[in-house]
């Protein structure tokens, strides 16, 4: 009988399968189809890892639908611009010289310190719960700046303005807090300099029932030590240590 014939890449085996060497025949014809089988599986192994490498040099690629999580985006909100219009401003100067509560002394004195600069402070705010802002007027002196005059002005609806509170005094000066008028007075002994008052009067003023009233006094008197001039200033001392 012929023998059974196998081929390999390394070796090609060739079997008798009659007589006594059936048995080695047979060893040799397993040895070599096992030899075979190795060799096609190592190419089929690497023809799948070519394949794979060619995808995109990344190995293996699975295919499927694209994600779908939502993407945010973050859109800065636009700051809102104000709508509040600013307060018109007014000739203060003009306003109280044509005003007749305005005492004469102080219309007479109210002149230009220098150039065309007037001793005048201008305030605007909410003080009459009216539609626009009122206006306070403070008259100072010129060489010291010392308050001779406050005046508080509220529009009317011709654009024109009435004059609703007047105080002429020494050392007197308006604001306008929270919506009230607050008018302080400093106080001065016989023996007090200008920049050295005994003391100072605060009055907090509320507009109700069509004119302003009283709602709060203050009264503070100062160390008449402190300003003198007089002994040096202590010595610097390093603070304690624990």
């Amino acid at each position: 009988m012929r023998g059974l014939t196998g081929s390999g890449d390394e070796e090609t085996v060739t079997g008798d399968t009659g007589g006594g060497t059936a048995g080695r025949g047979n060893r040799r014809l397993l040895t070599g189809w096992a030899a075979s089988s190795a060799a096609m599986a190592g190419l089929a192994v690497f023809g799948l890892f070519a394949v794979s490498c060619s995808t995109g040099g990344t190995g293996t690629r699975d295919e499927g639908p694209a994600g779908a999580e939502p993407v945010v985006r973050i859109t800065p909100s636009a700051t809102a611009a104000s709508t509040a219009k600013p307060a018109p401003r007014v000739d203060a100067v003009a306003l109280l010289k044509a005003d007749p509560k305005v005492s004469g002394r102080v219309r007479m004195d109210l002149k230009p310190c220098s150039g065309d600069e007037y001793p005048v402070d201008t305030s605007y705010g909410k003080l009459t719960r009216g539609s626009s802002s009122d206006v306070v007027v403070n008259v100072m002196t010129c060489g010291d700046s010392v308050g001779v005059g406050t005046y508080v002005y509220r529009p009317r609806t011709d654009g024109t303005y009435e004059n609703v509170f007047t105080v002429e005094q020494p050392a007197v000066y308006g604001t306008i807090d929270r919506g009230d008028l607050v008018v302080t007075t400093q106080v001065y002994g016989k023996k007090d300099s200008v920049a050295y008052p005994s003391g100072e009067e605060v009055i907090t003023y509320h507009w109700a029932s069509g004119r302003f009233g009283e709602v709060d006094r203050v009264q503070n008197d100062f160390n008449r030590a402190v300003g003198a001039g007089d002994g040096d200033l202590p010595e610097p001392t390093e603070p304690s240590r624990n």
